[in-house]
């Protein structure tokens, strides 16, 4: 397997405009989300930009930024732009979608994405899941979760569905992590789709995949990702910033 990991980015955020570059203890959120992804080792990286001045921000931090149309409507069809343009000769057979807002995530999380298309030869996407943090999150509609079909070893699992509804009954509630790992097919067969109607219903596109018949798989993480969502959350990462220099 020879993947390729692509961080979407646009300054254009609904709750937090301009957040690739906000900055977090003297880096711009985007460049820290970089070199995270470098330091996994999973593959080449790239930002796929919506903008220039995050391809200037990428670029003055040595790293490698392709602008993409800033129209596009999701961070799947601006890696696929960027994929193309980067590999127009396939030498690329699966990519990691990484999220820009990310700047704290744990290279591994990236590792087991990129593995689990390895050793799994029926995933199609691979993703990732944190235990829930408290029992709050079981019926919080803005956490997701995902319902597994666990291996023997407890780390990975085949995915059932995704929702926003209330889990109930024993076991663990896995929070879903919005990083991805496609086969290149797999996300050129996805972002051809439009939105199928449990997509819409549950506003989860990876129920697209889903019903498309493309097998998800996760991995677990130890921990989900800080994610900047508002300026809320970017307070919470400057102070993990200033906590973990």
């Amino acid at each position: 397997m020879n993947p390729i990991v692509i961080i979407p980015a646009r300054m254009a955020a609904t709750r937090l405009p301009g957040k690739p570059l906000a900055d977090i203890a003297g880096l711009p959120m985007i460049v820290r989300v970089l070199r995270q992804a470098q330091a996994a080792g999973a593959g080449p990286v790239a930002v796929a930009a919506g903008d220039r001045e995050i391809v200037e921000a990428v670029e003055a931090a040595g790293g490698r930024a392709v602008l993409t149309d800033p129209d596009l409507p999701s961070g799947s069809d601006r890696i696929l732009a960027a994929l193309r343009e980067l590999d127009p000769q396939n030498e690329y057979d699966a990519v990691i979608n990484l999220q820009g807002d990310m700047p704290f995530v744990a290279p591994g999380i990236l590792v087991a994405c990129a593995r689990l298309l390895e050793t799994q030869a029926a995933c199609d996407i691979a993703t990732v899941v944190a235990a829930e943090s408290s029992p709050v999150d079981r019926s919080n509609p803005d956490v997701v979760k995902a319902v597994l079909a666990m291996q023997p070893d407890g780390r990975t699992g085949r995915a059932l569905y995704f929702t926003r509804s209330t889990l109930y009954g024993d076991g663990p509630v896995w929070r879903h992590v919005g990083i991805y790992g496609y086969r290149r097919a797999a996300l050129e067969r996805f972002n051809a789709a439009p939105p199928s109607p449990l997509e819409r219903r549950e506003k989860l596109e990876q129920l697209r995949a889903m019903e498309l018949g493309l097998s998800i798989w996760a991995a677990v993480a130890e921990d989900a990702p800080i994610s900047v969502d508002n300026p809320a959350d970017l307070e919470r990462a400057r102070d993990f910033a200033r906590n973990n220099p």
